[in-house]
């Protein structure tokens, strides 16, 4: 048998023709199967040059899954021990990798039984980094089914309880990291954002989350939603801790398209400095559109008092110490909901799971053993896939099918509004304010719970953090006190590439005292 692929059947190629529109006679198919056989040598030849791999630097073993002992509220997906380099800036320190970012050797699921039994052969970027700045690889976090959850009752392996209050959500779908950093397991973590994933949880479970301006930090090697939207950043229970994580990770990436253009070699990624800076002085803009909201109409979560009194009075103490601190109406900000929509419904059902996590059409390095896993996990398991990546796939289906993608084409075009919106404010002012959510956490519902309550438990609380995946500004989640037992998160929003200003701002904040108590 020849090595790569199989020349498909004359019948093959009539009903190819078929499911494409058009109709073929026997003949005509023969003569377009001869033609394909070229190019099927092609492909073959392939298979005999070799692919080019990230690389793995470190020795390892597998791991072990944790037991139920050792992991009480479900934040660990799988246990490792990979050690770095000897010395460096993260020496001695034991990092949580989210489920979503390929650790050589170490078994991945993205949260999804789609992708049980897949072993990446292959270190992604960011943990190349981590290694070679002398970190400790301590495990592998749990997420929510292929990361579409802000909820936390989807993962596969289990409901991740909230370290707050185990009956409700931790915020998703980096749940596993904040839930780790919280229980004080480890002191840091990386989280995936494409709708807030980062700073949701950070916000309810009560962390330090940062989801880096776009394209700051390489994505290469990671389990990719929609191109357009992915980030990956760091969290921590610290600014110190965010700091010192992002000024590793962020940086050039030949492999990652998103940096494109909007990254050079030698971009400066010391954040240290930013710890030091204060915000007497600094002008942030408290955006109106933030406060609350009303999410009745659209079925997701509206405001409450006490989320939003939480966050005024953080912003008083950072007013008291020297900020400037002012209103300021953003409109076009609860518009940005629907445009991430369309986005992200239509985008991440292309790309992430009939694209297979690849695609097509982008310059980079591509993930070529986690696009056939995902492909033949979809083709096997789909029946097993959680109703919230169920509804994102039956709407971008349906959005293709009949509306030809032109929505999602339409909100690309439309991106430019949002980043109009801010950047008119941010050329007034060095931040943009309000809450991470516009509640605090909320009860998760039982895995029995029908589709429309799963659906609404665990993506109702997007309204203020999916906007920045737009627009792809930094923004992070800062714990600013507690109500009712349950931890409350001040969003700061900053220029593109000033994450160093967000950065001051919760170092400031965070040197008043211990936020529990606020």
């Amino acid at each position: 048998m020849s090595i790569g692929p199989e020349l498909p059947t004359t019948r093959q190629v009539i009903e190819l023709a078929a499911e494409n529109g058009f109709v073929l006679s026997e003949a005509e198919a023969l003569e377009y199967r001869a033609m394909l056989a070229a190019t099927i040598n092609s492909y073959r030849k392939l298979d005999h040059i070799p692919e080019r791999k990230l690389a793995v630097k470190y020795p390892r073993t597998p791991g072990w899954r944790p037991t139920s002992e050792d992991n009480p509220l479900n934040a660990w997906y799988w246990r490792c021990e990979i050690e770095g380099a000897s010395g460096g800036p993260l020496k001695g320190e034991r990092i949580a990798i989210k489920d979503v970012v390929c650790v050589a050797g170490v078994p991945m699921m993205n949260g999804s039984k789609v992708l049980e039994g897949y072993v990446p052969e292959v270190d992604a970027t960011i943990v190349t980094r981590l290694l070679d700045a002398g970190a400790t690889i301590a495990g592998k976090s749990a997420c929510e089914d292929f990361s579409f959850s802000a909820g936390g009752m989807t993962c596969s392996t289990g409901p991740v309880g909230n370290p707050w209050k185990p009956t409700h959500n931790p915020g998703a779908s980096s749940n596993g990291s904040a839930v780790l950093i919280s229980l004080g397991a480890v002191d840091m973590a990386i989280g995936g954002d494409q709708g807030g994933s980062i700073r949701l949880p950070s916000s309810w479970s009560g962390c330090y989350g940062l989801k880096p301006t776009y394209g700051l930090v390489p994505y290469t090697g990671c389990a990719m939603i929609e191109t357009t939207l992915d980030h990956v950043g760091p969290m921590a229970n610290s600014t110190k801790g965010v700091a010192r994580l992002l000024s590793v990770i962020a940086g050039y990436d030949a492999d990652d398209p998103r940096q494109q253009g909007r990254i050079v070699p030698g971009f400066d990624t010391n954040y240290l400095p930013a710890l030091e800076k204060g915000v007497k002085g600094l002008r942030i803009a408290v955006m109106k559109e933030g406060f609350g909201q009303d999410g009745s109409e659209l079925g997701i979560l509206s405001s409450e008092p006490e989320t939003d009194d939480c966050v005024r009075s953080a912003l008083d103490k950072l007013r008291a110490l020297g900020a400037i601190v002012e209103e300021v109406s953003i409109p076009m900000h609860l518009d940005a909901y629907h445009i991430w929509t369309a986005i992200a419904v239509e985008g991440s059902a292309a790309f992430m799971l009939k694209g297979c996590g690849v695609g097509t059409n982008w310059w980079g390095w591509y993930n070529t053993s986690l696009g056939e896993a995902l492909a033949r996990g979809m083709k096997s398991h789909a029946h097993d896939l959680a109703p919230t990546v169920r509804n994102v796939l039956l709407q971008g289906e349906y959005m293709r099918k009949f509306y030809n993608n032109r929505y999602y084409g339409k909100a690309q075009n439309q991106r430019h509004l949002i980043n109009a919106a801010y950047d008119a404010v941010l050329s007034e002012y060095d931040l943009i304010a309000c809450p991470t959510t516009p509640c605090r956490a909320t009860e998760m519902v039982g895995r029995d719970a029908s589709p429309i309550e799963t659906v609404a438990n665990a993506l109702g609380c997007l309204r203020n953090t999916a906007p920045t995946d737009v627009s792809g500004h930094p923004a992070m989640s800062v714990p600013c006190g507690v109500r009712d037992g349950l931890p409350v998160g001040l969003m700061l929003i900053g220029k593109h590439f000033d994450d160093a200003t967000v950065i001051a701002a919760s170092a400031a904040f965070e040197s008043l005292g211990d936020w529990k108590t606020f």
